[in-house]
């Protein structure tokens, strides 16, 4: 796992717990700042649709260093979309055979945001799970049963279906993407929506309950969508995804009473209470810069970043 945090721990526990040998890369000085294991307040929702509720005493063996004679069959990459590309040119030189599994935001073109990584060692995919470290270091998080993976041509490659396997090992679900560069920058506009009433609302924690918050989101996201039909993607491949921007008020207010209602749904959101940190402005920064590239106007969009002072 490439790094120690939210996504890669509750990732690397549930990889561990089905009997993978799972070790953590952190930065030169990190390991001893860390303690060697992380206590995960978890809700699960592998074996049941609302989430299993437990604590786990997570270890989590970390490394300062690894190079390509160590023999890892996969290396998960999970960073903001903003730290592909540093990352990726640290792991390319040290990967040997890896695969590489990115699981994440991603708004360049995929395999041009993680080069010189070579493209038949990537496999793209998104996790489904979130939470956040609270002040005593517990990690408080939240899992679905699915895991969306993508899958580059008609057939699964050897190394894609290495990584289902692995996860299906795990107990998950996976939810196969045929066209996962669309998926990702849809999911990218919907992310600049939610972030976007984050910043008017001082943290996506701060929307749980408020269908207008939720319906303004996906309002906000809607405007993206002429971005990403100026860059290729086909639209009507997506309707499953198109739904809350085709319906926002409607969706919005499902939303707001799933967030108000199921626990796995409010630990989701409760962790992001800093709308100014770098993801979220890193997001709405980009998704803008493209749109006026493009010549498309996001009215929405830019007056929520004007009136908050973001540039």
């Amino acid at each position: 796992m490439f790094g120690r945090g939210v996504i890669s721990t509750i990732y690397g526990h549930a990889l561990q717990a089905a009997g993978h040998d799972v070790e953590f890369y952190v930065r030169e000085g990190r390991a001893q700042q860390y303690v060697d294991e992380v206590v995960l307040d978890l809700i699960d929702a592998r074996r049941t649709p609302l989430g299993r509720h437990a604590r786990h005493v997570v270890p989590t063996r970390l490394r300062e260093s690894f190079g390509p004679g160590d023999g890892f069959d996969l290396v998960v990459l999970s960073v903001g979309h903003h730290h592909l590309e540093a990352a990726s040119a640290f792991l390319a030189p040290r990967l040997g055979d890896a695969t590489v599994l990115v699981l994440g935001n991603v708004w360049e073109e995929p395999l041009s945001a993680v080069a010189p990584i070579p493209a038949s060692q990537v496999v793209f995919g998104f996790p489904q799970a979130g939470g956040g470290f609270a002040e005593d270091g517990i990690l408080h998080g939240a899992m679905m049963r699915t895991v969306i993976l993508g899958a580059a041509g008609a057939a699964p490659s050897s190394r894609e279906l290495a990584v289902q396997d692995a996860f299906r090992r795990a107990g998950f679900t996976i939810s196969e993407e045929k066209d996962m560069r669309g998926w990702l920058w849809l999911h990218f506009a919907a992310d600049a929506g939610m972030h976007a009433q984050g910043l008017r609302h001082g943290g996506l924690a701060s929307m749980i309950g408020d269908r207008r918050a939720f319906r303004d989101a996906f309002l906000t996201g809607r405007e993206l969508l002429p971005v990403l039909e100026a860059r290729g993607v086909d639209l009507r491949r997506h309707r499953r995804a198109m739904l809350p921007h085709r319906l926002p008020a409607q969706t919005g207010a499902v939303m707001a009473w799933a967030s108000a209602r199921f626990r796995i749904a409010q630990v989701s959101l409760a962790a992001h209470t800093d709308p100014r940190a770098g993801e979220p402005i890193a997001v709405l920064r980009d998704a803008l810069l493209e749109a006026r590239r493009l010549g498309i106007p996001t009215p929405r969009l830019e007056a929520t970043l004007q009136d908050e002072g973001v540039r």
